[in-house]
């Protein structure tokens, strides 16, 4: 093997590594928001995320079956949907218990686990138990040849783009609008916060919703690089628990470059590795820094 075979091998196993990253960065944005500002350890997140993830097949069976023509413009309405019905089922299942159980992380820990059971039931029945594929547009089949040799993904490119336009989005709606003012305020001081006149439980259900449709998004996201089945959201969880832990609890700069590192060791190693010991080899070193810094990479400055 020529070393210009072995780059081009590498630049393409760092690229897989990109399209992971995408989908962790998506599913711990989601995460660092809520457990910052709320301290909720949604154990249910990964299910979130496969709503995202059977709102684009859902999409993409009526497109087939009714509107054939529409096929190579169903992707971006259906990905508007995804965050739409994952925002909606978060600000319901928020009301319903969540909201009762602040201040008891523990709590909420195991309701989130029940919810994420029941959740995966109701995929299963809906769904079925096989794992299932939209039918993804032309634009986004094939890959782009930049040297002979080197096949990038058109797919892999296009989530790497939409997680660039969502974290954007994220970092502009809490540094520029009025919810992120609350939001930075309710996660400096919550009792101050209340004294100002700021509805903190309206911001809990809210911010709880959002972070609940940023992780549609990423099941949106997962649907170009992996199939669909009731129990998808769970196999990420971990991941995106880890990407949170390891950043540094309500640090969006932490959660970026934690899920950078944590994507491209874990890709990189299985070039040389099997995938199981990657991972092995992943958390080994994410508890060593975690031994060594606690915090995180970039921890917060938060008033208690």
């Amino acid at each position: 093997m020529t070393f210009s075979e072995i780059l081009n091998i590498s630049l393409m196993q760092g690229f897989a590594g990109l399209s992971l990253f995408s989908v962790l960065l998506l599913m711990g944005l989601g995460l660092a928001i809520i457990f910052g500002q709320m301290g909720v350890i949604n154990m249910a997140h990964g299910e979130f995320m496969t709503i995202g993830a059977y709102t684009i097949y859902l999409f993409s069976h009526l497109a087939e079956s009714y509107a054939p023509k529409l096929i190579g413009a169903y992707f971006p309405v259906a990905i508007v949907a995804a965050f739409g019905f994952a925002f909606a089922a978060g600000w319901a299942v928020e009301w319903l218990f969540i909201r009762h159980l602040y201040r008891r992380p523990l709590d909420t820990l195991l309701a989130t686990w029940g919810l994420s059971l029941g959740m995966q039931q109701i995929f299963r029945s809906t769904f079925g138990a096989k794992e299932v594929s939209p039918t993804l547009p032309d634009w986004l089949m094939g890959s782009w040849a930049p040297s002979p040799g080197l096949d990038i993904p058109i797919n892999g490119l296009f989530v790497m783009a939409l997680t660039a336009v969502v974290t954007g989005g994220v970092l502009l709606a809490l540094y520029r609008s009025r919810w992120g003012l609350r939001v930075r305020a309710t996660v400096a001081n919550r009792v101050m916060a209340n004294a100002t006149g700021i509805n903190t439980r309206q911001t809990d259900r809210l911010t709880f919703a959002i972070g609940c449709g940023i992780a549609g998004v990423a099941g949106a996201a997962f649907t170009t690089i992996g199939s669909t089945g009731p129990t998808s959201g769970s196999l990420y969880i971990v991941d995106a628990f880890l990407v949170v832990t390891f950043g540094g609890a309500a640090s969006l700069l932490g959660t970026v470059v934690s899920a950078f590192g944590i994507a491209q060791t874990q890709s990189i190693a299985e070039f040389f590795i099997t995938g199981s010991m990657a991972k092995v080899l992943t958390l080994s070193m994410i508890v060593l820094i975690l031994m060594l810094r606690p915090q995180g990479l970039f921890a917060a400055k938060v008033r208690r």
